[in-house]
C-alpha cells in the first residue's frame, strides 16, 4: 500500500512534534552513496530523504545521510546500521526504531521498536511511512488507530484518497473531522473513518464484536446506530478497498 505524499506532507507539516526544515533533502548521489555501504534503502524512506533530508520527532533527531556524496562518511550519521537492522531513531523513553532488513516486501522494509531497558522487539509499521503516521497516532492520544482495522489502515499510510474523491482519515485529520460530525455525541460507540466525494460519511465501530465492516451515512442522519440509519458498503475495510476501481490499496 503506497502512500499519497500530499496527504503525507500534510501530515508531517501539521502533527506537533515532527520538525522538519526547508532545502535540505538531500541528492539522489548522497543517497547512492550510502546505499553503497547499508544496501538498498526502503521506498518510503529514500522519499523522505530526497525531500526533506533532515528532521526530528520532539526533539530526537531521525537519521540521515551525508549532504553531499564524498563528504564524511557516506552511510546514516551516528553509525546506526547494523546487522540485520537498520536503526533511524531513539525517543526520550530508550526505544530506538529501526528497519527489519530481512522481511522486506515490495521495496518497504518494516519498522520494529526495540528496548534498551527490557531488550524486546516489536513491530511497529510497515514502512517509514508508517511509521510516521503510527507516531503521530501515538502523539496526538489515539494509541494506534482508534479501532483494528484503522490501526493497520495507519501502520501503511496516512489514510487515503478514494476513486470518487473521498478520502480515508489520517491521525491528523481525525479529531477535526469526528469533532465536525459530533459523533461522540450522537454515536459513540462509532468512529467516522472518512468521507465519500459526495459529502456522506463513512463510519465503522469503535467497540463490540464488529469493528470491521464498513457504513455510508448522508450528512443530517447521525442519531445513534449507523447500520441501522445507514448503507453497509462491505463487512471488511480492506476488503472492500480491494473491489474499488483502479484500488488505492493496491
Amino acid at each position: 500500500m503506497r502512500a499519497d505524499p500530499e496527504l503525507l506532507r500534510d501530515l508531517i507539516a501539521t502533527t506537533p512534534g515532527i520538525v522538519t526544515w526547508p532545502g535540505r533533502g538531500r541528492p539522489e548521489a548522497a543517497i547512492r552513496a550510502a546505499e553503497s555501504l547499508t544496501g538498498p534503502l526502503p521506498r518510503s524512506f529514500r522519499w523522505w530523504l530526497a525531500a526533506y533530508g533532515e528532521g526530528s520527532l520532539r526533539g530526537r533527531p531521525i537519521a540521515t545521510v551525508e549532504p553531499v556524496a564524498g563528504l564524511g562518511e557516506p552511510g546514516l550519521t551516528e553509525d546506526r546500521s547494523g546487522g540485520d537492522r537498520l536503526w533511524f531513531h531513539e525517543d526520550d523513553d530508550h526505544e530506538r526504531y529501526g528497519f527489519a532488513l530481512d522481511r522486506a516486501a515490495d521495496g518497504e522494509w518494516p519498522v520494529v521498536a526495540h528496548s534498551r531497558l527490557t531488550g524486546e522487539e516489536q513491530p511497529f509499521a510497515d514502512s517509514f511511512v508508517g511509521f510516521l503516521t503510527v507516531w503521530a497516532a501515538l502523539a496526538g492520544g489515539l494509541r494506534e488507530g482508534p479501532n483494528p482495522a484503522v490501526a493497520r489502515l495507519w501502520r501503511a499510510t496516512p489514510g487515503l484518497r478514494l476513486p470518487d474523491g473521498g478520502t480515508l482519515l489520517g491521525p491528523h485529520t481525525f479529531r477535526a473531522r469526528n469533532d465536525a460530525w459530533q459523533v461522540q455525541t450522537y454515536a459513540p460507540h462509532w468512529v467516522l473513518v472518512g468521507e465519500d466525494g459526495a459529502g456522506a460519511g463513512l463510519f465503522m465501530r469503535r467497540h463490540g464484536r464488529d469493528r470491521s465492516s464498513l457504513h455510508r451515512l448522508a450528512p443530517g442522519r447521525l442519531r445513534g446506530d449507523v447500520a441501522d440509519d445507514g448503507e453497509l458498503l462491505g463487512a471488511d475495510l480492506f476488503a472492500w478497498l480491494d473491489g474499488l476501481p483502479g484500488s488505492p490499496a493496491g
